[in-house]
């Protein structure tokens, strides 16, 4: 069985969470994703799952107001990919380097939680 939220998507853009009962924004899904919530954006007339465009307007917002994360040539790369006979290779090892990255972020993290100047004071 599926346990993922569904979020439907309006005709007027507007999002609703099925689950909570309430319309939300695209800052309550970049809330869910930081939290590791899985959903699915559902368009509430034909059912197309608009997720991937969902969390792409979400990272469009976030490189314009927050800075980017991506720089124009990486961009370019990324759009010369859709046209390259290796798309779909290039998309697996995109996605894999980016699962190692995360992975080593987390575990940095909770290395810099467990390893604070306290408890290594405490230790000794």
């Amino acid at each position: 069985m599926n346990n993922k939220r569904i979020i439907k998507k309006y005709p007027n853009r507007r999002l609703y969470d099925t689950e909570d009962s309430v319309y939300i924004t695209l800052e309550n899904i970049r809330e869910l994703v930081i939290k590791n919530k899985e959903f699915i954006v559902k368009d509430v007339k034909t059912d197309e799952d608009l997720t991937k465009n969902t969390l792409l307007q979400i990272i469009i917002e976030r490189e314009g107001n927050s800075g980017p994360l991506f720089s124009a040539e990486t961009l370019a790369h990324i759009v010369r990919f859709y046209e390259d006979s290796i798309k779909s290779i290039a998309g697996d090892y995109l996605q894999e380097s980016i699962g190692q990255f995360a992975l080593k972020e987390n575990n940095t993290q909770h290395y810099i939680e467990t390893n604070t100047i306290e408890n290594l004071i405490n230790d000794n």
